[in-house]
C-alpha cells in the first residue's frame, strides 16, 4: 500500500514516506517538500505522483522545482512531475543525465544552490563516494539537514544477523563499509566537515527514522571515524 499523506514536520516543510523493499527487506523512502518565500514548492527525491498526492500538494502551493538525491537515489518518478506541471523545473543530479536520456533536465546540480533557491536552501555536493556524488541540502528556516542514501538508522547486513532488528546509527550502512563505497577518504572527510558547518538540529534521512533533535551532535558521533 503506498502511502501519499503528507506529514508538516516544521513550518514549510512536510514529507510523505512510501514503501520500498531492498534485499528483501522493507526499508521505506522518504520525499520532501519545502516551499519557499514565493510560496512554490521545491521537491527532494520525488515520491510516485498518485492524484492524492498531487492534491496534497497542490494545496500548498505551486511545484516549481524536483531535485534528486543522487543518480541513484530520488529520481524514478521524476517523468510524472513534469507530465503534471509542464512548468516545472527538473534538475539533475551528477551521473544522472547519461542515466536518463529520457528526461529533459533543466539545470544540474553541484556543490553552490541554484539562483531560484539561493538564500532559502544550501546545498552540497558529498564527494569521495565510489559511483556518486549526493547532493545534501539544508534549510535553515527549520533548521533542518536533508539527506538521500548518506543517513541511514539501519544496514541490511546488521538486519540479517540481528533477525530484522534495526540498528539505530545514523552511519553509512555496514555493508557499504564492508565493500568499500568510500573511494577517497580525503575527499569524505572534507564533504563531512562542509556538513558540519551548517547549525542543523533535525535530519531527513531518505530511509529509517527521522532524527528530530540533537542532529548534528549524532551525525557527528556516527562518522567520527570517517572525520578522522
Amino acid at each position: 500500500m503506498t502511502t501519499t499523506n503528507l506529514s508538516e514536520i516544521a513550518p514549510d516543510l512536510w514529507i510523505t514516506e512510501q514503501p520500498l523493499r531492498y534485499l528483501g527487506f522493507e526499508v521505506g523512502r522518504r520525499m520532501a517538500v519545502i516551499r519557499l518565500a514565493d510560496g512554490g514548492l521545491l521537491i527532494y527525491s520525488p515520491a510516485r505522483l498518485s492524484s492524492e498526492l498531487r492534491a496534497a500538494l497542490d494545496e500548498l502551493g505551486d511545484v516549481r522545482f524536483v531535485v534528486p538525491a543522487s543518480e541513484l537515489h530520488g529520481h524514478l518518478y521524476m517523468e510524472q512531475y513534469r507530465d503534471a506541471y509542464p512548468h516545472v523545473k527538473l534538475f539533475a543530479a551528477p551521473g544522472l543525465l547519461r542515466k536518463r536520456k529520457d528526461l529533459r533536465f533543466d539545470g544540474l546540480l553541484s556543490g553552490v544552490p541554484e539562483p531560484e533557491w539561493r538564500g532559502e536552501l544550501d546545498q552540497m555536493a558529498f564527494e569521495g563516494w565510489r559511483r556518486l556524488n549526493e547532493i545534501e541540502f539544508f534549510h535553515p528556516k527549520t533548521r533542518t539537514l536533508i539527506t538521500g542514501d548518506l543517513c541511514c538508522n539501519f544496514g541490511l547486513m546488521t538486519r540479517l544477523v540481528a533477525q530484522g532488528r534495526m540498528r539505530q546509527h545514523l552511519g553509512p550502512p555496514t555493508e557499504c563499509r564492508m565493500l568499500g563505497i568510500f573511494r577517497d577518504r580525503t575527499a569524505v572527510r572534507r564533504s563531512l566537515g562542509r556538513i558540519l558547518e551548517w547549525d542543523f538540529e533535525r535530519i531527513l534521512t531518505g530511509h529509517g527514522e527521522i532524527v528530530h533533535t540533537g542532529g548534528r551532535d549524532a551525525f557527528e558521533k556516527d562518522f567520527a571515524r570517517l572525520l578522522r
